[in-house]
């Protein structure tokens, strides 16, 4: 299973120079996993950038894979490993909900860089 960070969801779509380091992640719907916080990064980032259509064009290829809503129970695992591994918010979110489904971590932050089922390379 995979789980694809929003930088690197947005590096996909813009088909930026790492775009090839994400493609295999990405277009393995069957095996994605997608954090509810994602979600809300990319289309607020498109929308921004590139307008709604293509915001919502960018949601409804991420919600091929498996959304996976934020409950008690991830949101709880996900302050802990904030606070124990210096994350952000939304990075915690994602991480912890990589962890929860047993998923690989697919990303170009760099505060992921040599963590545990973690991919990464520098964005």
């Amino acid at each position: 299973m995979n789980v694809v960070d929003s930088s690197g969801w947005l590096e996909y779509f813009a088909d930026g120079p790492n775009a090839p380091f994400f493609a295999d992640a990405v277009e393995a719907t069957g095996e994605l996993i997608v954090p509810t916080i994602s979600l809300y990064e990319v289309f607020k980032r498109v929308l921004q950038q590139r307008g709604e259509n293509d915001a919502l064009e960018a949601v409804a290829l991420i919600m091929q894979g498996e959304v996976v809503t934020l409950d008690v129970t991830l949101a709880l695992s996900a302050a802990r490993l904030s606070s124990d591994l210096r994350l952000p918010m939304a990075g915690s979110i994602i991480l912890a909900t990589a962890r929860s489904e047993g998923a690989i971590l697919w990303t170009q932050d760099a505060h992921f860089d040599g963590l545990e089922g973690v991919r990464y390379t520098a964005g």
